[in-house]
Protein backbone atom coordinates (compact mmCIF):
# COMPACT_ATOMS: atom_id res chain seq x y z
CA UNK A 1 0.00 0.00 0.00
CA UNK A 2 1.37 3.40 -0.91
CA UNK A 3 1.13 6.38 1.42
CA UNK A 4 0.11 9.70 -0.14
CA UNK A 5 1.00 12.74 1.94
CA UNK A 6 -0.86 16.02 1.98
CA UNK A 7 -0.26 19.37 3.65
CA UNK A 8 -3.20 21.50 4.78
CA UNK A 9 -2.93 25.29 5.03
CA UNK A 10 -5.39 27.25 7.18
CA UNK A 11 -5.78 30.69 8.74
CA UNK A 12 -8.85 30.62 10.98
CA UNK A 13 -11.28 28.39 12.82
CA UNK A 14 -10.14 25.24 11.02
CA UNK A 15 -13.53 23.58 10.48
CA UNK A 16 -12.51 22.40 6.99
CA UNK A 17 -9.11 21.37 8.37
CA UNK A 18 -10.80 19.22 11.01
CA UNK A 19 -13.18 17.75 8.45
CA UNK A 20 -10.21 16.70 6.29
CA UNK A 21 -8.34 15.25 9.27
CA UNK A 22 -11.41 13.29 10.36
CA UNK A 23 -12.21 11.90 6.90
CA UNK A 24 -8.74 11.42 5.42
CA UNK A 25 -5.87 11.27 7.92
CA UNK A 26 -4.43 7.72 8.07
CA UNK A 27 -7.47 6.35 6.23
CA UNK A 28 -7.23 3.84 3.37
CA UNK A 29 -8.82 4.36 -0.03
CA UNK A 30 -8.29 1.39 -2.31
CA UNK A 31 -4.53 0.89 -2.64
CA UNK A 32 -3.50 4.11 -0.90
CA UNK A 33 -3.39 5.50 2.60
CA UNK A 34 -3.61 9.28 3.02
CA UNK A 35 -1.45 10.92 5.64
CA UNK A 36 -1.70 14.58 6.62
CA UNK A 37 2.03 15.17 6.94
CA UNK A 38 1.77 18.86 7.82
CA UNK A 39 -0.73 21.48 8.87
CA UNK A 40 0.49 25.02 8.40
CA UNK A 41 -1.07 28.23 9.67
CA UNK A 42 -0.17 31.88 9.11
CA UNK A 43 -2.16 33.11 12.13
CA UNK A 44 -0.68 32.32 15.58
CA UNK A 45 -4.12 32.93 17.17
CA UNK A 46 -6.16 30.69 14.85
CA UNK A 47 -8.67 28.38 16.52
CA UNK A 48 -7.73 25.71 14.00
CA UNK A 49 -4.43 25.17 15.84
CA UNK A 50 -6.27 23.25 18.57
CA UNK A 51 -8.21 21.26 15.97
CA UNK A 52 -4.94 20.09 14.42
CA UNK A 53 -3.46 19.24 17.82
CA UNK A 54 -6.58 17.20 18.62
CA UNK A 55 -5.49 14.83 15.82
CA UNK A 56 -1.92 14.66 17.11
CA UNK A 57 -0.50 17.02 14.50
CA UNK A 58 1.39 20.01 15.84
CA UNK A 59 0.84 22.74 13.25
CA UNK A 60 3.69 24.78 11.89
CA UNK A 61 3.01 28.46 12.52
CA UNK A 62 4.48 30.82 9.92
CA UNK A 63 3.28 34.29 10.87
CA UNK A 64 3.15 36.26 7.63
CA UNK A 65 3.64 39.49 9.61
CA UNK A 66 7.24 38.43 10.31
CA UNK A 67 8.18 38.58 6.61
CA UNK A 68 8.98 41.73 4.65
CA UNK A 69 7.56 40.46 1.36
CA UNK A 70 4.99 37.95 0.17
CA UNK A 71 7.79 36.18 -1.69
CA UNK A 72 9.81 35.67 1.51
CA UNK A 73 6.74 34.27 3.26
CA UNK A 74 5.96 31.99 0.31
CA UNK A 75 9.57 30.73 0.24
CA UNK A 76 9.27 29.69 3.90
CA UNK A 77 5.91 28.04 3.17
CA UNK A 78 7.45 26.19 0.23
CA UNK A 79 10.31 24.97 2.42
CA UNK A 80 7.97 23.62 5.10
CA UNK A 81 5.75 21.83 2.57
CA UNK A 82 8.77 20.24 0.90
CA UNK A 83 10.11 19.07 4.29
CA UNK A 84 6.76 17.38 4.97
CA UNK A 85 6.96 15.29 1.80
CA UNK A 86 3.45 16.34 0.77
CA UNK A 87 2.60 15.74 -2.86
CA UNK A 88 -0.62 17.76 -2.65
CA UNK A 89 -1.29 20.91 -0.67
CA UNK A 90 -4.84 21.80 0.30
CA UNK A 91 -5.82 25.38 1.11
CA UNK A 92 -8.71 25.10 3.57
CA UNK A 93 -9.52 28.64 4.64
CA UNK A 94 -6.00 29.92 4.00
CA UNK A 95 -6.39 33.67 3.63
CA UNK A 96 -3.22 34.69 1.80
CA UNK A 97 -2.50 35.76 -1.76
CA UNK A 98 0.23 33.47 -3.08
CA UNK A 99 3.03 34.50 -5.42
CA UNK A 100 4.74 32.51 -8.20
CA UNK A 101 7.39 31.51 -5.60
CA UNK A 102 4.64 29.21 -4.27
CA UNK A 103 2.36 28.62 -7.26
CA UNK A 104 5.11 27.60 -9.70
CA UNK A 105 6.54 25.04 -7.28
CA UNK A 106 3.66 23.43 -5.37
CA UNK A 107 0.68 21.41 -6.57
CA UNK A 108 -2.11 22.99 -4.57
CA UNK A 109 -5.89 23.14 -4.54
CA UNK A 110 -8.17 25.70 -2.91
CA UNK A 111 -11.69 25.55 -1.57
CA UNK A 112 -13.76 28.64 -2.44
CA UNK A 113 -17.29 29.33 -1.14
CA UNK A 114 -18.90 30.41 -4.43
CA UNK A 115 -19.41 29.14 -7.94
CA UNK A 116 -16.32 30.52 -9.62
CA UNK A 117 -15.61 32.47 -11.71
CA UNK A 118 -18.30 34.49 -9.91
CA UNK A 119 -17.72 36.13 -6.52
CA UNK A 120 -13.97 35.88 -6.10
CA UNK A 121 -12.24 37.06 -2.93
CA UNK A 122 -12.89 37.13 0.77
CA UNK A 123 -16.57 38.17 0.73
CA UNK A 124 -17.79 35.45 -1.61
CA UNK A 125 -20.53 34.05 0.65
CA UNK A 126 -22.08 37.44 1.34
CA UNK A 127 -21.70 38.59 -2.28
CA UNK A 128 -23.30 35.45 -3.70
CA UNK A 129 -26.09 35.54 -1.09
CA UNK A 130 -26.98 39.13 -2.03
CA UNK A 131 -26.85 38.41 -5.76
CA UNK A 132 -29.76 37.54 -8.06
CA UNK A 133 -28.40 34.01 -8.49
CA UNK A 134 -30.93 31.23 -7.92
CA UNK A 135 -28.23 28.89 -6.64
CA UNK A 136 -25.34 29.09 -4.21
CA UNK A 137 -22.37 26.83 -4.24
CA UNK A 138 -18.70 26.07 -3.86
CA UNK A 139 -15.68 25.43 -6.04
CA UNK A 140 -12.48 23.45 -5.64
CA UNK A 141 -9.80 24.71 -8.02
CA UNK A 142 -6.07 24.55 -8.61
CA UNK A 143 -4.10 27.42 -7.14
CA UNK A 144 -2.34 29.85 -9.44
CA UNK A 145 -1.15 33.46 -9.16
CA UNK A 146 -4.60 34.87 -9.93
CA UNK A 147 -6.92 35.21 -6.93
CA UNK A 148 -9.44 32.35 -7.19
CA UNK A 149 -8.48 32.02 -10.84
CA UNK A 150 -7.00 28.54 -11.22
CA UNK A 151 -8.51 25.72 -13.25
CA UNK A 152 -11.77 24.48 -11.74
CA UNK A 153 -11.69 20.85 -10.56
CA UNK A 154 -15.19 20.44 -9.13
CA UNK A 155 -18.26 22.41 -8.07
CA UNK A 156 -21.43 21.73 -6.11
CA UNK A 157 -24.49 23.89 -5.70
CA UNK A 158 -27.85 24.14 -3.95
CA UNK A 159 -31.04 26.01 -4.73
CA UNK A 160 -31.35 29.42 -3.10
CA UNK A 161 -34.92 30.04 -1.99
CA UNK A 162 -36.52 33.50 -1.77
CA UNK A 163 -36.92 33.41 2.01
CA UNK A 164 -33.54 31.82 2.81
CA UNK A 165 -31.64 33.55 5.62
CA UNK A 166 -27.95 34.35 5.40
CA UNK A 167 -27.36 31.91 8.27
CA UNK A 168 -29.09 29.07 6.40
CA UNK A 169 -27.28 29.99 3.17
CA UNK A 170 -23.90 29.87 4.92
CA UNK A 171 -24.81 26.55 6.57
CA UNK A 172 -25.57 25.09 3.12
CA UNK A 173 -22.20 26.36 1.82
CA UNK A 174 -20.32 24.67 4.67
CA UNK A 175 -22.27 21.42 4.26
CA UNK A 176 -21.16 21.24 0.60
CA UNK A 177 -17.57 22.13 1.55
CA UNK A 178 -17.40 19.24 4.02
CA UNK A 179 -18.61 16.85 1.29
CA UNK A 180 -16.73 18.04 -1.78
CA UNK A 181 -13.22 18.86 -0.55
CA UNK A 182 -12.41 15.36 0.82
CA UNK A 183 -13.93 13.80 -2.34
CA UNK A 184 -11.64 15.89 -4.55
CA UNK A 185 -8.54 15.09 -2.50
CA UNK A 186 -9.29 11.34 -2.67
CA UNK A 187 -9.98 11.58 -6.40
CA UNK A 188 -6.70 13.42 -7.12
CA UNK A 189 -4.61 11.02 -5.02
CA UNK A 190 -6.15 7.79 -6.35
CA UNK A 191 -5.81 8.63 -10.07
Amino acid sequence: MSVKKIAILFSGSGTNLENLLEKLHLKEFGKIKIEVSATICNNPNAKGIQRSQKYGIEPTIIDHKEYKTREEFDAKLLDEIRKSGAELTVLAGFMRFLTPVFTKNIKAINLHPSLLPLFKGGHAIEDSFKSNMKVGGITVHYVNEELDGGTIIAQKCFEKTDNMSMKKYEKNIHKLEYELLPEVVISLLTK
